[in-house]
C-alpha cells in the first residue's frame, strides 16, 4: 500500500512540475510560433527537407519557451500583483527562479545550437530574439510604451527566421515575411492590452500608446492594421523577389485584411473591452489563415 501511495504521490508531483514548465514556457504561444517559422520555411524551401524542418520546430521551440521563462523570472514580483498571473509557477512559489533560470538557459544553449546546425544565420537571428526580448522588451514594459515598439521586433523574427532557415540568406523575401509580422504585431498586442488595462497598471505595465483606453489609441490600430494590409498584398506587385503571390491570392489576403480592420473601426466607434477582444481575435485569426494561404499559394505556381 505505501509503495502504490508512494508511486501516485510521484506520478501528481510529476504532473503538477511538467504543468508548471507548460506556464513557464506557455507552450501554446510557443507552438503558434513554431507554425510561423514552420510556414516561412515552406515559403523559401524548393524542397522539403523534414530533418531541418524538425530542427527548426524544436530549436523555434526551445528559444521561445527560454523567453517566456526569463521574462516570468524578471517580471515575478510584478505577476504577483496581477490577478491574471499571480498563480503562475514562480509568483506562486511552485518553481524556484533558480530553477526556472536554469531551464530557460538550457532551452536557450539547446535552441541556438539547434539553429546553428541549420546554418548560422538562422542562429544568429534567433539569438537576437531572445536577446531583445529578455534584455529590451521586458524591462522596458515597466517605462514606456515604446516596449510594445521594441517587443515587435523579436515578435516578427519567426515568419521570416523559417526562410532563412530554408536558404541560409537574408533578402527582401524574409524582410517582407518580417514586415508582416512586425506590423501586425501592432493591433495585435495593443487590443491585448485594452482588455488588461486595468491588470496592467496594477502591476506598472505601460501597453498602451497613449496610456488610455481612448480614441487615439484605437485609431493607431486602424493606422497600423492599414499598413499590415498594404505590406500583405504587395508581393502580387512582383517586387519582392521570390516571394510572390497569385492576384487571386492577394484578393483573398485583402478581405482578411479588410476583416480585421472592421474589428479595428469597431473598437474605435464602441472602446470597450468586447470591441478589443474581437480585433485580437481577428488578428490571430488574420496571421494564421495568412500563413496558411500563403503556403497554399507557393505550390499552386
Amino acid at each position: 500500500m505505501d509503495t502504490l501511495s508512494n508511486t501516485t504521490t510521484s506520478t501528481r508531483t510529476l504532473a503538477i512540475v511538467l504543468d508548471d514548465v507548460k506556464q513557464l514556457t506557455k507552450v501554446g504561444l510557443s507552438f503558434s510560433v513554431v507554425f510561423s517559422s514552420v510556414a516561412g520555411y515552406l515559403l523559401g524551401a524548393e524542397f522539403i527537407d523534414w530533418t531541418t524542418l524538425l530542427m527548426l520546430a524544436v530549436g523555434g521551440f526551445c528559444l521561445v519557451g527560454a523567453s517566456n521563462t526569463f521574462n516570468q523570472i524578471i517580471e515575478r514580483d510584478l505577476d504577483a500583483k496581477m490577478k491574471r498571473t499571480k498563480n503562475r509557477p514562480i509568483p506562486a512559489g511552485r518553481f524556484s527562479p533558480k530553477a526556472a533560470f536554469w531551464l530557460a538557459t538550457c532551452m536557450t544553449i539547446g535552441g541556438v545550437g539547434i539553429l546553428y546546425v541549420i546554418n548560422p544565420i538562422t542562429a544568429m537571428f534567433g539569438a537576437i530574439s531572445i536577446f531583445l526580448y529578455t534584455c529590451a522588451y521586458t524591462p522596458l514594459k515597466t517605462l514606456t510604451p515604446l516596449s510594445v515598439f521594441v517587443g515587435a521586433f523579436p515578435g516578427a523574427i519567426p515568419f521570416m527566421l523559417g526562410w532563412v532557415a530554408a536558404t541560409g540568406e537574408f533578402g527582401i523575401e524574409p524582410g517582407t515575411l518580417f514586415m508582416i509580422q512586425f506590423f501586425w504585431q501592432f493591433p495585435h498586442f495593443w487590443a491585448i492590452g485594452w482588455m488588461l488595462d486595468d491588470d496592467y497598471k496594477d502591476a506598472g505595465f505601460k501597453m498602451l500608446p497613449t496610456g488610455k483606453k481612448d480614441r487615439s489609441t484605437a485609431f493607431q490600430c486602424i493606422i497600423y492594421t492599414i499598413w499590415l494590409i498594404i505590406v500583405s498584398v504587395f508581393p502580387v506587385l512582383k517586387m519582392t523577389g521570390g516571394l510572390y503571390i497569385l492576384p487571386a491570392t492577394a484578393i483573398i489576403v485583402g478581405l482578411l485584411g479588410l476583416t480585421m480592420l472592421f474589428f479595428a473601426i469597431r473598437l474605435y466607434q464602441k472602446r470597450d473591452n468586447t470591441s478589443a477582444r474581437a480585433l485580437m481575435l481577428a488578428s490571430v485569426s488574420y496571421i494564421t489563415l495568412l500563413q496558411i494561404v500563403y503556403v497554399v499559394d507557393k505550390f499552386l505556381h
